[in-house]
């Protein structure tokens, strides 16, 4: 689990979001509103939505798509989430019945941390590398 992951809010745009994907090079921003947790933002949102090259646009009309596109329009709402003592096992259930990438992880209605499918593989690989350290 990430702790205390970057996130935006519903207000923010489009540009937001994609340049702070890039800037910290994940896939996933949970967005905030009052501090709660209502949406999720991902990088296949942001080339959803992204103007076709196919279409002729200008540069300008493709920036301003950007600019003016709020999350609050694009981000998956109210996103499934889990708590800090949810057993990994009933997480893996989450990601696999749910077909999601990410599972916020929130306390007292703050988030305070994020699992992704990268933390998933990453615990998989250790447990294959190193067997003997998962035995009680």
């Amino acid at each position: 689990m990430s702790l205390n992951p970057e996130t935006l809010t519903a207000q923010s745009s489009l540009l937001d979001a994609a340049l702070l994907l890039r800037r910290i090079s994940l896939r996933h921003i949970p967005v905030l509103e009052n501090d709660s947790l209502v949406g999720i933002i991902t990088d296949r949102d942001v080339a959803r939505c992204a103007p076709s090259m196919l279409i002729p646009v200008s540069q300008e009309e493709y920036n301003k798509v950007f600019e003016d596109t709020p999350l609050s329009r694009i981000m998956t709402k109210n996103p499934i989430a889990t708590t800090p003592d949810t057993p990994l096992t009933d997480a893996v259930v989450l990601f696999h019945e749910n077909r999601i990438g990410c599972l916020p992880v929130v306390e007292n209605g703050q988030l305070v941390g994020i699992i992704t499918t990268t933390d998933l593989i990453r615990i998989l690989y250790d447990l294959i590398v190193n067997p003997s350290a998962a035995q009680p």
